[in-house]
């Protein structure tokens, strides 16, 4: 079909190798290039496939007579290879817009700051249950374009990030779910909110008349948005704090969803996912399957028995009455807001790595309030130290896992919970925040 088109996959991790998959089925003549070491599993794919690769360079003269680039979301617009490209006129996508073009499945896709991986994985879970034959892609699970090679779903939920929708541009969601939008990853934006605003709103390109928009009414950022921009799907808000024109709310300590004219209710206490940021999660998983036509009863039984992910709240031991908590997903400031704010017990504050241009104000009441002592793990502390100095008695260093679940303990007494939400990215001490997060649970588990 392809076999004259050449396209060049940069990046030869789970959404590069899945690519090449796809483009090597769909007859393009596919070649890989990672500027870094390929991990022997990615290697050993490439290879029995017989796709060409290379790694650690990028030759140029390959990848600039590609018709086409797909480019790792990880790799920045600014980028030298990618800046080349662009000069050149050489179109360069995300894996998720050359995946789509190979599927007529239905796509529900969640994006936003915070909240967008639990409200995937509980849309998911819903789908399932619901028989439908669904697939998980995008930010989680097998990447989208290795499912669209090897699989035939007829629905696809997928969590995307803004890098990812950075490379969309013929992409469509039937269902789009905007969670919230705060500051986060300004450093791969200028520094400019406007432009991270403008990149999670590309999840709503080429919509019609036929999809539908689930948002967060309560969300300050996305509604001054909202309110600057003209729509032509069906808008689908929710809301905790208002009920009027919701199509799902709060009342008597019910969750509340009405699509269709038809309305689902259930008690907020029988819910799995507790806590306001979840309440605000499952929202938008309830509209979406509401929407989809998912029967109340498989909704209802879905909220009630999800499990919810690893690295995200996850409480993992108590020791000598103290309570250690694993939320190392928790990468920027407005989800560690979340946490501190579910927690009513005493805090010791595990946090710090890679300050992504954070904002730490919005912070200072909650942790002026609940936590004392903060313990900064990270190679580079200096700006957290500032944050917090004039607030919190007592702020310690330490340069591994084990060593701040080692003080943490040191500093707690029964009755008080350690609490890992970093609030940045992981890359100065750890591979990824999965990493700082199953080394933080392994210090624990020895004490």
């Amino acid at each position: 079909m392809n076999t004259n088109k050449k396209i060049v996959v940069l990046g030869a991790a789970e959404s590069g190798v899945g690519t090449a998959i796809l483009a090597q089925k769909q007859g393009y003549d596919v070649f890989v290039s990672d500027f870094g070491a390929i991990s022997a599993k990615y290697k050993k794919e490439l290879t029995d496939r017989n796709i060409r690769f290379e790694e650690g360079q990028h030759s140029q003269e390959i990848i600039f007579a590609a018709n086409e680039v797909v480019k790792s979301p990880g790799i920045p617009d600014k980028a030298s290879i990618i800046v080349g490209l662009k000069e050149r006129n050489i179109n360069v996508i995300s894996e998720i817009e050359f995946a789509a073009r190979f599927t007529n499945a239905k796509m529900i896709c969640i994006t936003g700051t915070n909240g967008k991986t639990t409200t995937t994985l509980l849309t998911y879970h819903i789908l399932q249950k619901a028989g439908l034959n669904v697939g998980l892609g995008g930010n989680v699970g097998k990447s989208f374009a290795r499912q669209v090679a090897e699989e035939n779903y007829d629905y696809y939920v997928l969590e995307l990030s803004s890098f990812q929708l950075d490379g969309c541009y013929e992409f469509k969601a039937d269902v789009a779910i905007l969670t919230n939008i705060t500051p986060d990853h300004l450093d791969r934006y200028e520094y400019n909110l406007q432009n991270y605003v403008d990149s999670k709103f590309r999840i709503l390109q080429n919509q019609g008349p036929a999809d539908a928009f689930i948002f967060c009414a309560d969300d300050e950022i996305t509604m001054q948005e909202i309110s600057k921009r003209e729509f032509k799907m069906q808008c689908l808000p929710f809301s905790i704090k208002q009920k009027e024109g919701m199509s799902a709310y709060t009342e008597n300590n019910n969750l509340i969803i009405q699509t269709h004219n038809q309305t689902l209710t259930m008690s907020i206490q029988d819910l799995a996912l507790q806590g306001k940021h979840n309440l605000y999660n499952s929202m938008a998983s309830g509209i979406a399957s509401r929407i989809l036509e998912i029967r109340k009863e498989v909704v209802r039984e879905s909220f009630s028995d999800f499990e919810n992910i690893e690295h995200r709240l996850e409480f993992v031991n108590s020791v000598h009455g103290i309570d250690f908590i694993n939320d190392s997903k928790a990468t920027n400031v407005n989800s560690t807001w979340y946490a501190l704010e579910s927690l009513q017990s005493p805090i010791i504050w595990i946090a710090g790595g890679v300050d992504k241009g954070n904002d730490y104000s919005m912070l200072t009441e909650l942790v002026q309030n609940r936590v004392k002592a903060l313990v900064c793990l990270g190679t580079d502390n200096k700006k957290l130290i500032k944050a917090f100095k004039e607030i919190v008695p007592v702020i310690v260093e330490a340069s591994s896992a084990e060593e701040a679940v080692q003080t943490a303990y040191r500093l707690g007494k029964k009755g008080d919970t350690v609490l890992l939400s970093p609030c940045c990215a992981s890359f100065d001490l750890f591979e990824n925040y999965e990493d700082r997060g199953r080394q933080f649970k392994a210090a624990v588990r020895s004490l």
